[in-house]
């Protein structure tokens, strides 16, 4: 009888005790629990070199922080296309997946039309305030929203002084960009703006998509002296194209980023895409794992840029590097 009576005060307490267990698993979660299963979705807006290594260096970092057993990624190329990227977003939101990678400006803006809950970090991302339309933004302070990442930006008087370094005869340079892509303008403009005030004379040239390549191209070199190309992403598919065009002509190519140069230019102020993917799947761990707050975490950006040239177009085009510059070797 007595045992009968303290059957309800039992239940009751066990009832409890797992109220109170399930409330610590839900907070151990919030606060980063290693032994989550995770699931990212990373858009990627199309296949070239820089890109790839972005995203192979973001994937190995989320990889030590948060073991391989406790991730999966969802890896999807949009082939170039804005559009493509905002159906990929759309899907790693209904998916209700734990963070989005945006590699590339037009996945980042992607990305951020489609969702405002979802933590999303970028890369290759030149400027953050142009991405996101928000020209009082501060780097240093993280986006206010649930954005941050890393940037891929090189000080546009780098690049001019490279101009006056090669080729010091030069007057007249040509900058080519794809029209479509907003950090390209960024870049170009940035560009344009020392280069006039140190002297020189500047045309730009651009392009819709890759079927006007070639012909704008072939404008481009007929009163240059030298051929600057911004971090673009359909230019840096497409390098083979520009050489076929520049290479013949004997023009010096400055180009945004390495894998530009390597497979069409002559020289670039090199940063390792590797390391800034990396740097972001960094900043995932700490969100994922460690509870951060994207909206507060600063972007980051890549270090100790270097001056590189391409033996292979120098000789091409029977340039002469001067000291300096380090060669470009293919691993």
């Amino acid at each position: 009888m007595k045992l009968t009576k303290k059957l309800p005060a039992l239940v009751l307490a066990l009832v409890m005790c797992l109220a109170l267990a399930s409330c610590g698993g839900n907070n151990a979660s919030n606060d980063g629990d290693s032994s989550k299963h995770y699931t990212i979705g990373i858009c990627q807006l199309v296949q070239h070199d820089a890109l790839d290594a972005a995203t192979q260096g973001f994937q190995d970092a989320v990889v030590a922080g948060l073991g391989e057993e406790n991730v999966t990624f969802d890896l999807q190329n949009a082939q170039g296309d804005p559009a493509t990227c905002s159906t990929i977003a759309t899907g790693f939101v209904a998916n209700s997946y734990d963070l989005i990678m945006a590699n590339a400006t037009p996945a980042l803006q992607a990305a951020v039309s489609a969702t405002t809950e979802i933590p999303i970090l970028g890369t290759s991302v030149t400027d953050y305030g142009e991405a996101l339309s928000d020209k009082d933004l501060d780097p240093a302070a993280g986006t206010g929203i649930n954005v941050s990442g890393t940037s891929d930006g090189v000080p546009a008087q780098l690049y001019v002084d490279m101009v006056k370094d090669l080729v010091p005869d030069a007057q007249n340079i040509s900058i080519l960009y794809c029209s479509a892509e907003a950090n390209s303008v960024l870049q170009a403009d940035q560009f344009t703006e020392i280069a006039t005030q140190e002297g020189f004379s500047v045309s730009t040239y651009t392009f819709a998509d890759s079927n006007d390549i070639q012909s704008v191209v072939t404008a481009a070199v007929a009163d240059a002296d030298v051929l600057y190309i911004p971090t673009d992403n359909t230019a840096a598919s497409n390098m083979t194209i520009v050489a076929g065009v520049t290479e013949p002509a004997g023009i010096p190519v400055i180009c945004g980023e390495e894998n530009m140069m390597a497979n069409g230019g002559l020289a670039t102020v090199s940063i390792s895409y590797y390391d800034i993917g990396y740097e972001c799947g960094k900043q995932a761990v700490e969100i994922l794992a460690n509870g951060a707050d994207v909206s507060t975490l600063p972007i980051g950006y890549a270090a100790d840029p270097v001056k590189e040239y391409n033996p292979e177009y120098a000789e091409a085009i029977g340039f002469t590097v001067p000291d300096g510059y380090t060669a470009y070797v293919a691993e």
